[in-house]
């Protein structure tokens, strides 16, 4: 029995539209610079927002009272909840989805009995995925939400932990070459501390790189092929993780030789509780070489938390996306969106609504972005600014002719600096609005 029988799958009607449950931006089939809007945005749906949210709260229970749950944690409930999150995909226009592993299957009384429930729904999933034709985009472990990893999971001061988690990411890494999956995402929501007095942060490091090493090993093992990535977040539930920001997280993976294996997820709320915005992030990993993909949301600026709001603001979209096609676009990675409707937004249609918002907003930032990387004003604006280092003693610098000793001498001779010219900030936000209004 379907899930939404009174939604239809939502069409593109264009601009004009005022279909609440219709694509006035997004047009899969649209080609934007040479790939259709589908290639070039790779949407996908994250489980644990979409199916998991119930609206629950530190201040309240639960709101969202899904027609389809039975309201027990068996596998049967959880192989039902997977045949409605496919009916969601396939009538939104997904692509792709994201998931935990917990979020799909319930936990056994043992690892054993854990693996088999995975199994069970993972059997389904298989069979939804050859139905609808929606595919893998990344899976990962849950290593944060059971009480043994209070104390972290790789990072743990119980070796037990360690392992214990070494044994999950084992499965979810199965798991995940079974369905097809394009990467794998490490998120350390336990992995850092608390407390400086009872850290010993290197060994802490040493030990986190050691697990993700292990993965890298079982990886080729076992054949798979796909994109591993980490997704930093500075705090919460942790005070102070390791996986901080993208220059943190690019740091480790040089530190312990692992970047040949590892790009970023990089998440804009996670990016405001770090301090940046989200352009920052994507370009330090994008020039760096480690921008992989992108959990697609928004955060309220005046929350100290992450509200995992979706997105719905056209000039974060597209500067998104304008990164994104600076370096070559965002394949094997995707927008995905980690992003839950409000507590008070509590019946399915409004999980279309959320959805539709999101996917439109990024239609138009992709839209946008491709008009300015085809009219190149901005760019040839940003030229400008940097014209001294295109000749003279600029190219001179960058081409390593120079010393200190060299640059002294060429300002005792010409006396004083060249007359700066304006930044023209004003005029350059401006020229952005043009594309947008």
């Amino acid at each position: 029995m379907a899930a939404f029988p009174d939604i239809p799958k939502i069409p593109y009607e264009g601009p004009d539209s005022k279909n609440p449950l219709a694509f006035r931006h997004y047009n899969a089939d649209e080609v934007v610079e040479g790939k259709t809007m589908k290639e070039q945005l790779r949407f996908s749906i994250a489980y644990w927002h979409t199916m998991r949210g119930t609206g629950a709260d530190p201040f309240g229970a639960a709101t969202m009272l899904r027609p389809w749950e039975s309201g027990d944690d068996s596998v049967e409930n959880a192989c039902n909840r997977v045949r409605v999150f496919f009916e969601f995909c396939e009538k939104i226009g997904a692509p792709y989805f994201c998931f935990h592993d917990r979020d799909v299957a319930p936990e056994g009384k043992t690892l054993a009995e854990t693996n088999a429930n995975l199994d069970a729904v993972v059997k389904v999933i298989k069979e939804e995925m050859d139905r609808t034709g929606v595919k893998l985009l990344w899976g990962t472990a849950n290593l944060f939400s059971n009480p043994r990893y209070m104390h972290g999971a790789s990072t743990s001061c119980n070796a037990d932990a360690f392992a214990f988690a070494a044994a999950q990411v084992k499965k979810a890494l199965e798991v995940t070459k079974e369905l097809g999956g394009e990467g794998y995402v490490f998120w350390g929501g336990r992995e850092g501390y608390q407390s400086f007095w009872n850290t010993d942060m290197k060994r802490e490091l040493d030990h986190m790189a050691r697990f993700m090493h292990m993965a890298v090993d079982y990886a080729k093992e076992i054949g798979f092929t796909g994109q591993f990535y980490i997704e930093p977040k500075p705090k919460e539930p942790t005070k102070h993780q390791y996986d901080f920001d993208a220059a943190a997280c690019i740091n480790f993976l040089r530190a312990y030789d692992l970047a040949d294996h590892f790009k970023l997820n990089i998440e804009t709320n996670h990016a405001t509780l770090a301090g940046h915005n989200v352009e920052h992030e994507l370009e330090y990993a994008g020039m760096q070489g480690f921008l992989g993909s992108v959990d697609a949301n928004t955060g309220d600026l005046l929350l100290g938390w992450d509200t995992d709001q979706f997105p719905t603001d056209v000039y974060l979209t597209t500067k998104i996306m304008l990164i994104f096609m600076k370096y070559g676009g965002l394949a094997p990675g995707g927008v995905n969106f980690d992003a839950k409707v409000r507590r008070e937004s509590f019946e399915p249609v409004d999980l279309f609504y959320a959805h539709i918002g999101g996917m439109d907003t990024f239609a138009m930032g992709l839209k946008i972005a491709a008009a300015m990387r085809a009219d190149g004003e901005l760019q040839k604006m940003v030229a400008e600014r940097y014209a001294s280092w295109d000749a003279g003693i600029g190219a001179e610098i960058e081409a390593g002719k120079h010393d200190l000793k060299s640059l002294e001498k060429y300002m005792l001779e010409k006396g004083d600096i060249s007359p700066n010219a304006s930044g023209r900030q004003e005029l350059f936000e401006n020229v952005v609005n043009r594309y947008i209004f």
